[in-house]
């Protein structure tokens, strides 16, 4: 994504003129093949101008069983199109282990699309940024000695080649040149941020065709970066600008002198991080652009159209170096989009669509507005039943030096580090190179917590007399989606663990991912216990209806519903709530579980009917 990550909100400014769109034509069955080309100022379809009107949304951030209902809403705001990427952690989550399967299935996506009368624009480049985890990298990248991304080092490409195929068995025949509606095939993202090899993209584009992808196929940069991203003899979308004038020339001045011209992602909106305000633009400030871009005869996929819920702990982060904060992002992707987080239309998308409706050829209809859907609060939920999660470890991993997750083959999630010292000291504990998030233990009880959002790798500490147990619990709150550093994308203990000047060494490792829900446990939490907790309940409900998890009261930790993990949670905001989707409650008893790192006596799980976006506590816990 555009220089979100540098440039912010700026987008160029406009010169408005008229024009009209051409005719859309919806995807036919599977069995009818189709044509896509490019013709000097517009994309061809069977031979005639297209203009493609998309909308950017992930099926792994949309319950599967909501995803029909999310393209009908973007049909009725007048797409024509959608885009998405594919994920490379999510379907090889280990090397030589693919999951195409359940959230994850994306060739049932693009059915779906095909079924909904959409097209869709494909964007299986192994690098997805999309404030997703590592960029969409799987971790397990990381483990190989050397082994460098977005770039010709072998391993990369040998690991790369592997998946991309694996990808184009579900994806390529569902090219419109193969009956699917699949219109265009994007080679690596916004490489142009990152580099300018000009072998390394003609390699993407020769692994790309050798897979199977055998349609039309692009880069996309943003505007003043085309000429790095781009390769010669593929079509450069811009990403950003939104001048007619400006992307007209850039695509001009790298595509032979002629279009077509494709915004491949267009920013009505923009994304959160943990401990900022919530990000958002009215919808006012970008109608008229819109209005201006199809106007211009320009093909747009807006960025996002529905953003949804990271799920899990695939959110990404943020680092640009030096004194610059680490920033993670939130769970919820609710983006100020045209369609929030839960999928019901905004201001922003009645407004979108009244412009779109101006560009539609005479006699064609929008279909309606659909409502917005029910949401319910439900009665207090009271988690009766609770587990310190120190007597809940598995079986450790012993080495003298603390191990990084990647040592520990480890993707997500939490791991504890334990050793024993010398007690009757006080000293300072650092922490060199944490990452990211530590909740330090002396004898069972929480005596500190160390942030890298705020640079903090050390604190002074007090030892009891005696041996000393010492525990870390250390978070991984995201890997970098973006910049220069994502071949430095290690978590845990990365540098080495000291007190009162000493290397501490012979650490047990108890690694948990939590890829699943934490199993229920006969220990129970002992009062006046502050070390992390999980705590779980039941709940009925009479009639299944979205609602939001109040976590305003609570700490800082992560929420399963009937197995399904929603995301974090953390009380410096600004998101307060944790959307639950309809489609992932039952009629009758629902189970949650909640696991608690900082308030561990709370115990009361309050809901809400609409979301909390936009509250934030920077002081977090010191907060009363």
């Amino acid at each position: 994504m555009l220089g979100k990550h540098i440039a912010g909100l700026l987008l160029s400014g406009l010169s408005l003129t008229t024009g009209a769109l051409a005719q859309s034509t919806a995807p036919k069955s599977v069995s009818a093949k189709h044509t896509f080309a490019l013709g000097g100022e517009q994309f061809l379809l069977d031979g005639k101008p297209f203009q493609m009107i998309s909308g950017e949304l992930h099926y792994p951030r949309i319950p599967r069983e909501a995803w029909r209902a999310r393209m009908k809403a973007a049909k009725a705001m007048g797409l024509n199109t959608i885009g998405t990427y594919v994920f490379w952690n999510l379907h090889e989550p280990e090397p030589g282990k693919y999951d195409f399967s359940g959230n994850n299935d994306i060739a049932a996506f693009v059915r779906t699309a095909q079924e909904e009368g959409l097209w869709v624009v494909l964007r299986p480049s192994p690098y997805v940024c999309a404030e997703w985890e590592f960029g969409g990298y799987p971790y397990w990248l990381q483990k190989q000695k050397g082994l460098e991304v977005r770039s010709l080092e072998p391993q990369y490409l040998a690991a790369y080649g592997r998946y991309l195929k694996e990808v184009a068995r579900q994806l390529a025949p569902l090219q419109v040149n193969h009956g699917g509606p699949v219109l265009m095939v994007q080679v690596e993202n916004e490489y142009g941020f990152y580099s300018n090899d000009k072998k390394y993209l003609a390699e993407n584009r020769r692994m790309f065709e050798q897979a199977g992808f055998d349609g039309l196929l692009y880069t996309c940069d943003p505007g003043d970066k085309v000429a790095e991203g781009h390769l010669d003899g593929l079509l450069p979308a811009v990403n950003g600008w939104d001048s007619p004038k400006k992307v007209k020339n850039v695509v001009r001045q790298n595509h032979g002198g002629k279009g077509p011209y494709y915004i491949a992602e267009w920013y009505p909106a923009w994304f959160d991080w943990w401990g900022t305000p919530h990000h958002t633009v009215p919808a006012a400030q970008y109608s008229t652009r819109l209005d201006s871009v199809l106007g211009a005869g320009i093909s747009i996929n807006m960025y996002m159209f529905h953003g949804g819920t990271t799920r899990g702990f695939m959110n990404g982060a943020n680092y640009k170096g030096g004194d610059t904060r680490y920033e993670p992002q939130t769970s919820s992707y609710d983006y100020d989009a045209p369609l929030d987080e839960a999928g019901n239309p905004t201001p922003k998308f009645l407004a979108f669509r009244q412009v779109i409706e101006k560009h539609l050829p005479k006699g064609q209809q929008l279909p309606p507005v659909p409502a917005a859907k029910p949401a319910m609060r439900l009665p207090a939920i009271s988690l009766t039943s609770s587990t310190s999660l120190l007597t809940a470890l598995p079986k450790p991993v012993t080495n003298a030096q603390p191990l990084t997750f990647e040592d520990l083959s480890q993707p997500y999630g939490y791991v504890l580090y334990r050793t024993t010292v010398p007690g009757g000291r006080t000293g300072a504990l650092q922490l060199k190179d944490l990452r990211d998030y530590a909740v330090v233990l002396v004898n069972g009880q929480r005596v500190a917590t160390l942030d890298r959002r705020l640079n903090q790798e050390q604190v002074e500490l007090k030892l009891p007399a005696g041996s000393v147990t010492l525990d870390i619990l250390v978070e991984n709150m995201g890997r970098l989606n973006f910049g220069p550093f994502l071949n430095q994308n290690r978590k845990g203990l990365t540098g080495g663990v000291s007190f009162a000047g000493q290397p501490l060494t012979g650490w047990q490792h108890y690694p948990m991912p939590f890829t699943t829900p934490p199993a229920a446990a006969k220990a129970t939490a002992k009062p006046g216990s502050n070390a992390p907790v999980l705590r779980r309940g039941s709940f009925t409900v009479a009639k299944p209806a979205d609602t939001y998890f109040d976590m305003s009261s609570w700490g800082k930790g992560c929420v399963w519903v009937n197995g399904h993990h929603l995301g974090r949670f953390w009380e410096i905001g600004p998101t307060q709530t944790m959307y639950v989707p309809a489609e992932w409650l039952k009629k009758g008893s629902n189970e949650v579980v909640v696991l608690e790192l900082l308030k561990t006596d709370q115990d009361q799980l309050t809901s809400l009917d609409k979301p909390i976006l936009d509250v934030v506590h920077p002081d977090g816990e010191a907060r009363k």
